[in-house]
């Protein structure tokens, strides 16, 4: 089977003004519950865009395809290649996009 062509990424300009998440923030976040779906990571981080913003993250052996904008999906892909985070693909249809993330290291309690 040959996988479809990846787009690559576009340096989008980043605003000034716009508040977003930092990718420690994501990361408490994620290893604060078992799983999470990706509107709630948009919802509770109040990450602007459209429905259709997608980034492509190269994982070893395959892409996958977040649906967050450039910025925010940048970091995300940072937690699923260091193995931070774990993630879950579409099944219905079956598609290389990420519908949602959990945890992968147990978060030291001090």
């Amino acid at each position: 089977m040959v996988s479809p062509p990846v787009p690559e990424p576009v340096d989008v300009p980043l605003d000034p003004n716009r508040t977003t998440c930092t990718t420690a923030q994501l990361r408490r976040f994620i290893k604060s519950r078992p799983w999470i779906p990706m509107h709630e990571l948009r919802r509770r981080f109040v990450i602007p865009g459209v429905d259709d913003d997608v980034t492509p993250v190269r994982l070893a052996t395959t892409t996958v395809f977040v649906g967050m904008p450039q910025m925010e999906g940048r970091m995300l892909g940072e937690l699923l290649i260091s193995g931070d985070v774990g993630y879950e693909l579409s099944l219905d249809p079956v598609t290389p996009i990420v519908i949602g993330v959990y945890p992968m290291r147990p978060v030291p309690r001090g």
